[in-house]
């Protein structure tokens, strides 16, 4: 049933107006310009679209890879980045660069995510664990990024016996931060289970001084509707949602505008989608076939629930040209409708997984003499 919303407020981030208040969640290899560019698209340019997880020690080192994750194509406004860091100096020195070379509007910091290649150097989700160390390190990024707004993406803690989020939002409001983004998971669930709206809400109540948004299980624009609906937030995140479905930003748009129309779109209508995708990746990357090549990825979350056979699905997983990719899709019946289900749950599902961590990490909350420089990570991207 499709429900439509009552009027918005306005979403502030700093100096910028979010309306309606819906935020693209980075995501690695996957919130890159081209990605950005086609949500950005569908949603009339309506929303804020955050880059892929960016290491605060790659952008100072200038890091190839990194200098190209931190383009914006010119339309891009405001121009969002999510920075990772362990280190409060590096971080200091990464938000003064964006200052200082103008290369952002509007910066994230990344609490949130979960892999153990980030965990075990003491970031992502789990550094909100050191109350002292967080702090440290929002004082440095708000007091160099001057006019530019800070915000945080954070979990509600480490697992269910080391609840963080409380603690870390209050933290966040002290220290200046614009506003905070809350994944209703720990880092042990991964991305399994289902989210903790009541944790949303329950950060709504404790830190009613600065917006906060929601992500976690928004898989159609309904969700989006009912989690601020339920919770109270000021404004949704979506991830996993809207992989290979960048259209779910026109739906997002839309239901919050208080219309009923939804995009359910022909495998004609997606197949075309996927190729201008393609397109896209290959004009950034500046090679047709290395374009292709990093599509394939999104191949089977673009064709979820649609009927195409094991065959075809193996083909289109090693096309290397835009010409190849093109024919392929022209082989399937173009008229098949959106499927039912389509709509549900894409991407990673894994969930109970164990959390790797620095040793001794959970010994004292307040204990930061194990954390250093060296726990930075040196390559972008997640």
């Amino acid at each position: 049933m499709t429900t439509l919303a009552p009027a918005l407020p306005q979403l502030r981030i700093g100096p910028h107006t979010v309306r309606p208040p819906v935020v693209l969640a980075p995501m690695a290899g996957i919130t890159n310009a081209p990605f950005r560019t086609l949500c950005r698209e569908f949603s009339g340019g309506k929303g804020l679209f955050v880059s892929e997880m960016i290491t605060t020690r790659a952008l100072v080192e200038r890091n190839e890879k990194t200098m190209q994750l931190i383009h914006f194509d010119a339309s891009e406004t405001p121009r969002s980045i999510q920075l990772y860091g362990v280190d409060p100096v590096t971080v200091g020195k990464a938000v003064r660069m964006i200052v200082d070379e103008n290369l952002a509007d509007h910066i994230d910091l990344n609490f949130g995510c979960p892999v153990p290649k980030v965990t075990r150097k003491g970031g992502g989700s789990a550094l909100p664990y050191k109350r002292p160390l967080l702090r440290a390190i929002l004082r440095e990024a708000v007091s160099g990024a001057g006019d530019l707004p800070v915000t945080i993406k954070m979990r509600k803690g480490i697992d269910d016996d080391h609840l963080t989020f409380l603690d870390a939002g209050r933290i966040a409001v002290e220290e200046g931060v614009t506003a905070v983004a809350l994944h209703g998971r720990t880092t042990a669930q991964h991305y399994g289970g289902t989210a903790d709206w009541d944790a949303i809400a329950r950060l709504k109540e404790h830190v009613p001084e600065i917006p906060v948004l929601g992500n976690g299980d928004i898989w159609c624009a309904d969700d989006a509707l009912r989690m601020m609906r339920e919770t109270g937030c000021d404004g949704v995140v979506v991830g996993r949602g809207c992989l290979g479905r960048p259209w779910l930003f026109a739906d997002l748009v839309s239901a919050m505008e208080g219309r009923a129309e939804r995009h359910a779109p022909t495998l004609r209508e997606v197949a075309d989608v996927m190729v201008r995708h393609a397109t896209l990746l290959g004009e950034w990357i500046g090679d047709e076939a290395r374009g292709v090549i990093d599509f394939r990825k999104h191949v089977a979350w673009y064709l979820k629930g649609f009927a195409v056979g094991s065959e075809m699905r193996k083909k289109l997983a090693v096309t290397s040209s835009l010409e190849e990719l093109g024919g392929q899709l022209h082989e399937l019946d173009p008229d098949q409708p959106w499927p039912d289900g389509a709509d549900g749950p894409r991407g990673r599902t894994s969930g109970n997984n164990r959390v790797v961590l620095p040793d001794g990490w959970l010994k004292d909350p307040y204990d930061c003499a194990g954390v250093s420089a060296d726990a930075e990570l040196d390559t972008s991207g997640g």
